[in-house]
């Protein structure tokens, strides 16, 4: 395998682009792709791809490239990944000189995937530094985006472990106080980023309280910030004093949050975070140092085996 450094990527993102010359992509063909991406069809997904091959590519097709450089990403064919992470950028950035990037809603899955498996793909060559510095430069470009926080959070994918965990912002919250960094220090803190609409954060709630139960009086803390989404039940639009009376009140009586969790609420949290996977959880040890930084849910064991060694 070729080794990926500061050179080699730029150069890829120049070169890898080739013509479009076969014929027009399937309606479904963005689904097909994601369901061989997580299936670890990969071969099968270039075959489909390659055959649907349009004259002109579009923003659907884009986003089916930009899958299948995922899904080479997640069978780690980083060679393969590039390339079609690469088209799946080039395409997007030429589309974005003729509009915006919200305009068609599947143009921010082609550009921000591709900026993800990019990002990657640095890191799994070996130019971590590199890596980071391309995504926190997209960040800065496409800042204020729909993509914005997906592209944060694969900078600190590569960047957020071994180092200091930054301060939340508290604009309001729920429950106790928000702790202040030195009232957790020299105690081991799971941050449990959630959502009010998230279900996989309804599951992840009772394994935490049971941990907290269980580890509290050896040094566990555990605070669960969350933000104002701008709707309340079934996507009910609302300001943010209604969905802050509603997180405290009705979502309360069907889920209760437990009273010893603390919910700063931030509005620039979920951003600098890269919360665009909820839940987020964030393992902090005795010294502040982030251990683990996990975008999606986590079992009891596999919360436990990070936990009780740092306690």
């Amino acid at each position: 395998m070729k080794r990926m450094n500061a050179v080699y990527l730029p150069l890829l993102l120049v070169l890898l682009a080739g013509p479009s010359t076969a014929v027009a992509q399937s309606g479904d063909l963005v689904s097909q792709m994601s369901d061989l991406a997580w299936a670890g069809e990969v071969d099968r997904a270039v075959a489909l791809l390659e055959a649907n091959r349009p004259e002109e590519p579009t923003a659907e097709w884009l986003a089916a490239v930009s899958w299948l450089g995922r899904g080479a990403s997640f069978q780690q064919r980083w060679e393969l990944a590039a390339e079609y992470a690469t088209e799946a950028y080039d395409g997007s950035v030429a589309m974005l000189r003729e509009r915006g990037l919200e305009d068609d809603r599947l143009l921010p899955t082609a550009l921000g995937a591709s900026i993800e498996v990019l990002g990657q793909a640095y890191d799994a060559f070996g130019n971590n530094a590199g890596g980071v510095a391309f995504l926190t430069a997209a960040r800065e470009q496409y800042a204020g985006t729909s993509i914005e926080t997906r592209i944060q959070k694969n900078v600190l994918l590569l960047s957020l472990e071994g180092e200091p965990f930054p301060e939340l912002e508290v604009d309001i919250h729920i429950g106790p106080q928000p702790p202040t960094p030195e009232e957790l220090e020299d105690k081991v803190v799971v941050f449990f980023f959630w959502a009010h609409w998230c279900p996989d954060c309804k599951r992840q709630e009772p394994i935490l309280d049971e941990l907290y139960e269980e580890y509290h009086d050896d040094g566990l803390e555990i605070v669960g910030p969350t933000q104002l989404y701008g709707f309340t039940s079934r996507g009910q639009p609302a300001t943010p004093l209604e969905e802050f009376d509603y997180i405290n009140g009705p979502y309360q009586e069907e889920f209760p949050i437990a009273p010893w969790m603390s919910v700063p609420i931030g509005r620039d949290n979920f951003t600098n975070f890269g919360v665009s996977t909820t839940p987020t959880l964030v393992i902090v040890d005795r010294e502040g140092i982030v251990q683990r930084y996990n975008p999606g849910d986590m079992t009891r064991p596999e919360l436990e085996a990070l936990i009780r060694p740092l306690l």
